[in-house]
This record gives C-alpha cells, sequence and structure tokens, in this order.
C-alpha cells in the first residue's frame, strides 16, 4: 500500500516546479475571469450603445489580456528552462498522446488568443486603459481588419475555454477516478 498526500502524489512522485506550479494556477484565475467578462462585455456593449461602465470593462479586459500574454511567455520559458516532470507511468498511450494534444493546445492557444485581442484594438484603434496608458500598438488603424480579427479573438477564446475545459475533466478524472497522482504534479498551486 503506497503513501499519498491526499491529492496521490507518491513520496518521491515528480512534481512540476515551483514557479510553473504558480504560473499555472495564476494563468488559468486570469482565463476563468477573462471569457465570461469578454462575453459579458460584447453583450453589455450592445445594449447599452458603449456606456463607461461597459468602457471600464474593455479596460479591464485589455488589462488582463496583455498580462496573461507575457505570464503565457514567462511559462513558456520556464517550461524551457525547467523542463517537465516525466508522465506518470500509469498513462496509456492514448493518455500521453491526449495529454500532448490538450497541452500543446492550451499553450498555442494562450499565445495566440491575446495576440490577436492586441492586434484587434491596436487596428481599431482602441488602445486605451482605463485612461490612464495605451497599449503599444502593433497594427495601423483599420476598422474592417479589426472587426476580423476580434470575430477571430472570440472563436479563439471560446475554443481556449472548451479546451480548458477538457484539461480540467482530465485532471479532476485523475484526481477522483484514476487516484493515480496526475494532479498532484501541479497542486498545490504554492
Amino acid at each position: 500500500m503506497s503513501v499519498s498526500d491526499g491529492f496521490g502524489a507518491r513520496p518521491g512522485q515528480a512534481r512540476y516546479s515551483l514557479a510553473a506550479r504558480r504560473l499555472h494556477w495564476l494563468i488559468a484565475a486570469f482565463i476563468l475571469c477573462l471569457v465570461p467578462l469578454g462575453l459579458y462585455m460584447v453583450a453589455r456593449g450592445e445594449a447599452t450603445n458603449f456606456d463607461a461602465v461597459t468602457g471600464s470593462l474593455y479596460s479591464l479586459h485589455k488589462l488582463l489580456g496583455f498580462l496573461v500574454l507575457w505570464l503565457v511567455i514567462l511559462r513558456v520559458l520556464v517550461r524551457l528552462r525547467r523542463g517537465a516532470p516525466p508522465p506518470v507511468a500509469t498513462l496509456t498511450p492514448f493518455e500521453r498522446t491526449a495529454s500532448h494534444a490538450v497541452h500543446g493546445a492550451l499553450y498555442l492557444l494562450l499565445l495566440i488568443v491575446p495576440l490577436l485581442g492586441w492586434a484587434g484594438v491596436s487596428a481599431y484603434p482602441a488602445l486605451d486603459v482605463f485612461g490612464l496608458f495605451n497599449l503599444p500598438a502593433i497594427l495601423p488603424p483599420d476598422e474592417a481588419l479589426a472587426n476580423r480579427i476580434l470575430g477571430v479573438h472570440k472563436l479563439l477564446a471560446l475554443l481556449l475555454a472548451a479546451v480548458a475545459g477538457l484539461h480540467i475533466a482530465a485532471a479532476l478524472r485523475h484526481r477522483l477516478l484514476k487516484q493515480d497522482g496526475v494532479m498532484a504534479r501541479m497542486w498545490p498551486p504554492g
């Protein structure tokens, strides 16, 4: 009978670094806020003809999205420098393949979605954040292009939410059903 820490970790089991765990959970918290905020602010803007509160919601979304971009870049650098622990031995070949695919999609979407948001607000142009500063423009003004970019931004943000949902479901499956220690490699965050 093996001893665990309450989350399935076995003594000596490899875990992600403290920096990787903290960045993972910080980025997760931002995404859990950003997707509903993005949907709400757009709906509110259409319903109120873009009132002051809506403007503040857009500023918050831009600020948090911009922060996520830099946190994800930092997370990628940590991953490249420190790597990841080896896969848990109990994973099936399908689980290993699915894990690689989901993690790859998450990293890709976590970089592309905020970049598209930044490109969209640059082309709109709507770079102001709370009247305090402007994000640097990365595209010249072109409202038609901005609308296309922001449409793709929205679709990919919804795809990001769906892939994150798969990631969460898999983590819970490993924690609650398989009890194989996979989730313990990233938990606790601190």
